[in-house]
């Protein structure tokens, strides 16, 4: 599916009205413009950078039902992400696949402790399960995880969630949204919200790569930033005369990547309380291990949030104490952070809420701004389904029959399974899914650039992929900059040259240079 950006700007400047205009192209936005496109619906989203740049590029990787929530009860909210887990898994076979997990025990009342509780996680997942809770002896957790500290190790417990590529995820949705129909377009920053007595009646928008503005028309306007949403809410709220408060709260996450000598082999490490009650994670990831995660509140919201020295040295730190070798600042490869948008208790301040679980919350205004943020990547469908219901229920959009997305293939998916398209542990072609031959088929299949990245790769993202710059390559088309950011650096003029072919703009490689010396940056 080829695709030429001067016809997506010559779309956007076309007189329409849309039943749908989403800002924001993270995983809630395309969510709900894959499941509105889906359901027939007229839809536009622009994206001010480029789709995942933001939080939805940063998670932990997993796919998972939440086992921390059992302890807090929150028996509703892991059952729907255990559901959501399977579906995921099954719609995008090629870029998801199951993982096993494995909590080492130092202390004998841990097993059976942490045992029964994944028992019951186990229980709420039914048929959707990926595999038992297993009980492991000294010697069979060695066999998982080889490198785990063995001195007072008693045993272990193995359980099953689920593990996936999130950036080319939100891709794979872009993709599929616009092969339903809907206009996705990256690189056109929404500047504001357009009203008429009173009401929303759309947005305006800029072509950040030209400064062309555009105006949009829609019956309902989704604002799904992430934990940006304040910015729109506010706009709003000054629009129609009703001063709105922030409702978000930034939480910032850490995560670490080292070589995977630290933790060899195919099972991920779960601590499930470390030094100060966090959970700590160890996860093999395309050849590298990513160690974290934190939750760290923060005041402001940078597009490139830095990990704070305090929570480098508690990843480094709790590591150590259950590896057999402490990973040292010398051994980081990459290290990233995602924002996470925690919800503020709601008070009554002219919006009428829905807050819809503990994990996203969604908010009609006075004008009709729908606006959603919180949740987490396993539940992006369930919170797409949520926000096209309330829509309805405010009659904003006609109600239609809900759960078309529930069996949907996303692009890539088609007639694989997981076994078939299981991710390796080496970064290859098989994030392409059945897409692969089309990739093969370009010109450069046979020339590398470095860490498996081809010519051709590069020539598939620009024509077929949306990117546009040296890091939509790097960072999110091909995961290099996550994975090794020294490597992706040096890269960065090849697949320059090649996208400059493609595109005949700008590929900024001296800004992902920039980018990629700051993924290795200490902080002070």
């Amino acid at each position: 599916m080829e695709m030429k950006r001067q016809q997506l700007i010559a779309q956007l400047a076309r007189p329409v009205t849309y039943d749908v205009a989403i800002i924001g192209g993270g995983a809630t936005g395309l969510g709900v413009a894959l499941d509105a496109a889906a359901r027939g619906f007229s839809v536009v989203l622009v994206e001010s950078h480029d789709f995942a740049k933001g939080t939805s590029s940063r998670a932990t990787k997993l796919v998972h039902g939440g086992v921390r929530y059992l302890a807090q009860g929150n028996i509703g909210l892991v059952r729907e992400a255990l559901h959501e887990r399977t579906t995921l898994l099954r719609n995008a076979p090629h870029l998801a696949q199951p993982l096993p997990f494995v909590l080492p025990s130092y202390r004998y009342w841990e097993t059976p402790f942490y045992g029964a509780g994944l028992m019951m996680y186990d229980a709420l997942a039914g048929k959707a399960g990926l595999g038992g809770t297993e009980f492991l002896t000294r010697q069979q957790t060695l066999a998982c995880l080889p490198t785990v500290r063995t001195q007072g190790l008693k045993g272990g417990i193995r359980y099953w969630d689920g593990q996936f590529d999130d950036a080319r995820l939100a891709l794979a949705l872009a993709r599929t949204a616009a092969s339903r129909g809907a206009l996705v377009v990256n690189y056109c920053a929404a500047t504001g919200l357009r009203h008429e007595n009173g009401k929303v009646v759309g947005l305006t928008c800029q072509d950040r790569e030209t400064g062309a503005a555009h105006e949009i028309a829609a019956r309902c306007v989704i604002n799904a930033t992430g934990v940006w949403v304040d910015e729109f809410r506010q706009k709003d709220g000054e629009a129609i005369g009703r001063p709105v408060r922030p409702i978000v709260a930034p939480s910032q996450g850490v995560h670490v990547v080292v070589d995977r000598e630290f933790l060899p082999g195919d099972h991920a490490l779960m601590v499930p309380k470390t030094a100060d009650g966090r959970v700590l994670f160890g996860v093999p990831w395309l050849g590298k291990v990513i160690l974290g995660t934190t939750d760290t509140p923060r005041q402001d919201l940078p597009e490139e949030p830095r990990p704070f020295r305090q929570e480098l040295e508690f990843i480094l730190g709790e590591a150590g104490r259950y590896l057999q070798r402490a990973p040292r600042p010398e051994d980081i490869r990459s290290m990233w952070v995602g924002l996470r948008p925690l919800v503020k208790p709601l008070g009554d301040n002219g919006d009428e809420t829905k807050g819809l679980s503990r994990e996203h919350t969604v908010l009609v205004s006075r004008s009709g701004l729908v606006t959603v943020t919180g949740g987490k990547w396993t539940t992006y469908r369930a919170m797409a389904e949520d926000v096209l219901e309330k829509c309805a229920d405010r009659r904003l959009l006609e109600r239609t029959r809900s759960g078309v997305t529930t069996n949907l293939v996303l692009v890539g998916g088609e007639g694989l399974t997981s076994r078939q398209a299981r991710i390796s542990d080496a970064q290859g072609p098989h994030s392409y899914g059945s897409e692969r031959g089309a990739v093969m088929a370009l010109p450069g299949a046979d020339r590398e650039l470095g860490a498996g990245l081809t010519e051709a790769m590069v020539r598939f993202a620009a024509r077929s992929e949306y990117a546009r710059t040296v890091e939509d390559v790097l960072a999110r088309r091909w995961r290099l900059l996550f994975l090794d950011a020294r490597l992706a650096g040096s890269l960065a003029a090849d697949v320059g040259a090649i996208l400059r072919q493609e595109n005949r703009c700008d590929p900024q490689v001296g800004a992902f240079q920039e980018l990629a010396r700051l993924y290795l940056a200490m902080p002070e």
